[in-house]
């Protein structure tokens, strides 16, 4: 079954970048899909979430980051720092009322972010192989040194035939928002999930963000053959299954 996908649309962000987005209102929280790294709102993830919610009625908020997907801009410019204002912006813009953020990979740190400077309007939390502070546990030191000194480092790539680069400027700006080594001031319900043969982020990662959050309402789901990309039918089913139980939650502490 192919799910139809609206064309995006567009904010012209200050500097004049336009930022595509597919947005749609309610009158419960909105739901916030934010992408991988060099991914983009187009993928089954974001997809499946969106064709959920518009069943059900639920708001979402779907976007490109600058440099990914229809948006404007170089991926090589791209920075964590930029990113998250892109989303607060668009956010503000777009998405009313209460928020359930969810990350994938990358999308999982941003999502944390975004939560800091946000966090009156949070409902929960999902990250989906959640991947903080990546620029130090995902790089040996001869490839930080490399970052530091403003170099690119390619890596293989197992999903297409190009490699993936990592430009100095985004490690550089990635490791002021390191987060694992303190505690996040986060209260909400928050829902990780993790494959166990995950190639690209380790599950122990999402152990230690589990620990790290303040919140006492975090639930880590492992699975045990999930790999990073969590993309089988029955990890969407964990996934959404997910996403109906904050929403639910939040339904019944709203007045």
């Amino acid at each position: 079954m192919t799910t139809e996908i609206a064309p995006p649309q567009f904010h012209t962000m200050s500097d004049g970048r336009r930022i595509a987005y597919r947005s749609s209102a309610s009158n419960g929280p909105t739901i916030v899909f934010l992408p991988g790294y060099m991914s983009d709102m187009d993928g089954g993830k974001a997809t499946a979430i969106a064709s959920w919610a518009k069943k059900r009625r639920h708001g979402t908020l779907l976007l490109d980051y600058s440099g990914c997907g229809h948006s404007d801009g170089d991926f090589a410019d791209g920075t964590l720092t930029q990113w998250r204002d892109e989303v607060l912006e668009l956010t503000d813009a777009y998405a009313k009322g209460p928020l359930l953020l969810v990350g994938s990979s990358m999308g999982g740190w941003l999502m944390l972010l975004v939560a800091l400077a946000m966090k009156d309007r949070l409902v929960g939390m999902i990250g989906i192989a959640p991947a903080p502070d990546f620029s130090d546990w995902g790089f040996d030191e001869g490839q930080k040194w490399a970052l530091a000194e403003g170099k690119t480092v390619y890596e293989d790539n197992p999903y297409g035939p190009a490699p993936t680069p990592t430009h100095g400027k985004f490690w550089q700006d990635a490791e002021t928002h390191r987060l694992l080594d303190g505690s996040i001031d986060l209260a909400c319900p928050v829902h990780l999930i993790h494959g166990q043969q995950d190639n690209d982020v380790p599950w122990q990662v999402s152990v230690r963000l589990a620990e790290a959050l303040r919140s006492e309402q975090v639930q880590v789901t492992l699975v045990k053959s999930g790999t990073h990309r969590l993309s089988r039918p029955e990890d969407i089913a964990l996934l959404l299954s997910g996403i109906a139980a904050i929403s639910q939650a939040a339904a019944r502490e709203t007045p």
